[in-house]
């Protein structure tokens, strides 16, 4: 049996409108749309600011994102790109926050907030670090950060936090090294764990984890029967760290070897103690302040 074409067309609306009836009636699952309605740009950026302040990051990251829709070339849409990236990393969404303040970074590069920019991208990546016994590449990727931040603006306070931060970040990647090349000596891989513990040394030298890699220097090479090489690692570790713990470990390995290292262990004072790295600001600040654009009339 054939249909006619003609009865086909007014079925076709009739579906359509019982399907809209159906959208809006109060049990529908159908996701609302808010109406566009153009309101004043300050209004607007006011709005979300007060959402910030409650500490409504959701509200306050839809307000700012509406400054952009409606008056994306204003001055207060530049500041609100850079709102949005803080309101989202309030909320640890961290890849949303670094979109945003790479965004801001790429598109004004002269702003006197670009400093902040990179900054909070550094911060997103630092506070994303995990412990040593996993994958370390969010370190890596803050190390990097935290350098451009210190390389671009070296004399902002932001610089100065980074420079904190570096030195954990740092001390991080010196740790995982250890764990790395603790775990070749303890399988009997000594040149493998040999190539961490050079590293630490090397790459990592300011960093808490050099006095034991000196150490683990020293056991691993007395364990392959390099008696010199040992000796001399055992020397370095004494005149730098002579009060250290692993100093008193490193001594008795030699000389229960018959070896005599140039010095014994000596009593550890107050600045012969490692100083672990200090952490700085726990949460990044909010955006600089900027004197505000003119309002709209």
């Amino acid at each position: 049996m054939k249909h006619s074409p003609f009865r086909i067309l007014l079925v076709v609306p009739t579906l359509l409108v019982a399907l809209a009836a159906c959208q809006s009636m109060p049990g529908s699952n159908a996701k609302k749309v808010p109406a566009y309605v153009e309101r004043p740009v300050d209004l607007l950026y006011n709005n979300a600011r007060d959402e910030l302040s409650k500490k409504n990051y959701t509200e306050a990251v839809t307000g700012f994102e509406e400054v952009d829709r409606q008056h994306p070339y204003s001055e207060w849409a530049r500041r609100a790109l850079l709102m949005t990236a803080y309101a989202n990393y309030q909320q640890n969404k961290y890849e949303d926050a670094i979109a945003g303040a790479q965004r801001f970074a790429s598109l004004y590069p002269g702003n006197d907030s670009a400093v902040y920019a990179y900054y909070l991208i550094a911060i997103c990546y630092f506070e994303q670090i995990v412990d040593v016994g996993r994958d370390q590449r969010m370190t890596e990727l803050a190390l990097a950060a935290l350098n451009d931040v210190v390389q671009r603006y070296p004399q902002s306070e932001y610089a100065r936090d980074a420079r904190l931060k570096i030195d954990m970040t740092q001390d991080q990647l010196a740790g995982k090294e250890m764990e790395i090349g603790r775990y070749y000596l303890r399988d009997g891989q000594q040149l493998a764990a040999l190539g961490r513990f050079r590293r630490v040394i090397d790459l990592y030298q300011t960093t808490t984890h050099v006095p034991e890699a000196l150490h683990r220097l020293v056991e691993t090479n007395l364990s392959m029967g390099l008696v010199e090489e040992a000796t001399k690692v055992g020397a370095v570790l004494g005149y730098n760290y002579p009060g250290s713990e692993w100093y008193e470990a490193s001594y008795k390995l030699l000389t229960a070897k018959g070896l005599t290292p140039e010095g014994k262990p000596e009593r550890r004072g107050l600045f012969q103690r490692i100083a672990k790295p200090k952490r700085g600001l726990e949460r990044a600040p909010e955006p600089p302040q900027t004197s505000a654009p003119q309002a709209s009339k």
